[in-house]
């Protein structure tokens, strides 16, 4: 099993899951039913978190198919598979990611608000709906371009064009690669921002999850509820500066086992960061109780979740193949 079997796994669940979630949010606003709302905010957490492993696996589905690294401007060996829609998959797909990560981010805002105030607010419910409109479309159109690749009696004769002519503009997402990395600028910048939103990721989840594991007792687990949007925040800046990364070179990862590694536990954070958002378990502790088993439990597999991300993407450079 490789990233291109990952691929082929996962990519209808971001297409297919947002018309649900999307279906749901429509019923949970028409039926004024808050379990229905929390439910379509929580698939769409999810269905961002799958975006992810999506996204990233997409390069060495695409150098499965070509033979030849993903970023190379070389035609594929197979006559029928074509470079140029290749390039419009991975440009499209990467509106329609950044669509689904900023839905997600929104949603999981709504999750927080359900928690603390009991309601998301018009405001955030407007704002998903909004983007989950926009998502469905950006995902039906990367979904339908990934379907041209390897389908010729769907598309049209006009998308079998040689990859670059002479004069042609970059494809967007080599665009933006090739900005990243053009620029003397943009990549320090990023690792700069990266550092600070790690630092608020990691700073955050320590002091939540120890006090669930019984440190600082004097402190409720609603006051430090309400610090969560900043690790949020946090993980939100590692997330686009990451990403920026990646779409920059991104075959200096593919084949990288640590960085795949690092991107498993990221999905497995994400999903131990919806315990904290939606179970009542951490939220009944008091300033001065012990939490229950399960909650310690959580507490103690988000530090190790953390500070394994961390270790992985540290270790890039010298357990990996990237740099």
């Amino acid at each position: 099993m490789d990233l291109a079997h990952v691929h082929v796994l996962l990519n209808h669940f971001p297409v297919i899951g947002t018309i649900i979630a999307f279906g749901l949010l429509v019923l949970g606003i028409l039926g004024r039913s808050g379990d229905v709302r929390r439910a379509s905010l929580a698939v769409f957490l999810g269905l961002a978190l799958v975006t992810l492993a999506v996204y990233v696996s997409g390069n060495g589905a695409a150098e499965n198919l070509c033979k030849a690294p993903a970023t190379s401007d070389e035609p594929c060996q197979d006559a029928a598979v074509s470079r140029a829609l290749i390039d419009a998959h991975e440009s499209a797909a990467l509106l329609a990611f950044a669509a689904m990560e900023l839905t997600g981010a929104f949603a999981w805002l709504g999750l927080w608000r359900f928690r603390r105030m009991g309601s998301a607010g018009r405001w955030n419910l407007a704002t998903v709906f909004a983007l989950a409109a926009v998502t469905i479309v950006l995902m039906a159109r990367a979904a339908n371009l990934g379907g041209d690749i390897r389908h010729p009696e769907i598309r049209g004769a006009t998308l079998s064009m040689p990859p670059h002519s002479a004069g042609a503009s970059l494809p967007f997402a080599r665009a933006v690669g090739a900005t990243v990395t053009g620029a003397t600028w943009i990549w320090p910048t990023c690792e700069t921002l990266h550092f600070i939103g790690l630092s608020l990721l990691f700073g955050i989840t320590a002091m939540v999850d120890l006090r669930v594991l019984g440190w600082m007792k004097p402190v409720s687990f609603q006051a430090l509820h309400r610090l969560l949007p900043w690790g949020v925040l946090g993980f939100g800046v590692n997330l686009a500066s990451g990403m920026l990364f990646f779409v920059a070179d991104p075959d200096q990862y593919t084949h990288s086992a640590v960085f795949q590694w690092k991107i498993a536990l990221v999905l497995l954070a994400g999903l131990n960061l919806l315990y904290f958002t939606l179970f009542d378990a951490p939220w009944s502790i008091e300033a001065g109780d012990d939490a229950p088993p399960l909650a310690k439990f959580a507490a103690a597999s988000a530090l190790v979740l953390v500070v394994g991300v961390m270790f992985c993407g540290r270790m890039l450079p010298f357990l990996g193949d990237s740099f």
